[in-house]
């Protein structure tokens, strides 16, 4: 049995092993339709017209959920409820218990993170496997809170941004010509919404895509902020540096500059479906019980970009991520 540490919180990797085990497509309940992600995932599981569509898995119902106070969810949650039950067929039920009674798995779409823990609880405690969509909470600490509840209940649970899927990286981390990765600059959009600590509400792709190619053992966070832009560097325990660029004017987009020995691969996301690897990994991990992210590198994510606050609020200042706390 393998242990994994961060922050003070040990995980059994080999402790949560409850899998949905059915030859029948695997019925997946949606919590929160507030975000274009929710009919975006509907689509793939329950419109076999689509040509990503996947057999083996499909939405029964789904409870709409909302936040009062965040505009990008009171403004859309009924324009998304409508479009997962007309045109997809999803039932929809009052409450998560309702939810859960008629489900094998769930994904959890609400767009607003503070949410998240309290709408994972009910899910985590049925046992029954659950995807949290991004940003997994909005704080470090109901990060950690998650994951602590989904081992005492040996339930399995992963988060993760789409981009960390993204098929341009998979193949330029799976290619051997430039040898090792010796750095990485990373930028995505980075608008700001003030019910969360600033990655997390978009940067978090941007980060995602960081932590994919140089991994979790980031000790350091330094942060310049102005109106329209971020950077972010991190001291990787190795001594390798990681650069976020955070984009809030101009063209934005999602991409990443490799450095490695022998050549640099620069890796930019044009169109295509951005969701089909996600969903891929979601319905493997599902069947399996094995997230494809392990909870400690979506941990050091989350304190990398609490630091990147603590940073910015002390004017740039280098912040040590090693310390087994983050306030």
């Amino acid at each position: 049995m393998k242990s994994l540490i961060l922050g003070g919180l040990i995980f059994m990797s080999a402790a949560i092993t409850s899998t949905v085990h059915s030859e029948v497509p695997i019925k997946v309940g949606l919590i929160g339709l507030d975000t274009s992600h929710a009919p975006a995932f509907a689509r793939l599981l329950n419109d076999k017209n689509d040509p990503h569509y996947f057999s083996d898995a499909f939405v029964v119902c789904a409870y709409p959920g909302g936040s009062p106070d965040v505009k990008a969810s009171y403004t859309r949650v009924d324009q998304f409820t409508a479009v997962v039950e007309q045109q997809y067929g999803v039932k929809i039920v009052d409450s998560i218990q309702a939810l859960l009674k008629e489900v094998d798995a769930v994904i959890l779409t609400s767009v607003d993170g503070r949410v998240h823990l309290e709408q994972a609880r009910p899910v985590i405690q049925s046992q029954k496997p659950i995807f949290i969509d991004k940003p997994l909470a909005a704080s470090y600490e109901d990060a950690k809170a998650v994951f602590e509840l989904a081992q005492k209940h040996n339930t399995p649970c992963f988060s993760s941004s789409s981009l960390r899927f993204l098929q341009e990286l998979k193949e330029a981390l799976a290619d051997t010509m430039p040898g090792e990765i010796t750095g990485c600059d990373v930028f995505s959009p980075c608008p700001l919404e003030p019910h969360h600590p600033d990655l997390f509400w978009y940067g978090i792709h941007g980060v995602e895509l960081l932590f994919t190619v140089l991994g979790p053992d980031c000790i350091s966070v330094r942060r310049t902020h102005e109106e329209e832009t971020d950077i972010v560097t991190g001291i990787w325990k190795d001594g390798r540096i990681g650069n976020f660029r955070g984009i809030r004017k101009g063209k934005g987009g999602y991409g990443a500059v490799l450095y490695g020995e022998k050549e640099i691969r620069m890796i930019q996301y044009k169109s295509g479906p951005l969701y089909v690897n996600l969903m891929q990994e979601i319905i493997a991990f599902f069947k399996t019980g094995v997230p494809p992210v392990p909870p400690e590198e979506t941990l050091a994510m989350f304190k990398f970009m609490t630091a990147a606050d603590k940073s910015k609020q002390a004017g740039g200042q280098a912040i040590d991520i090693r310390t087994p706390k983050i306030d």
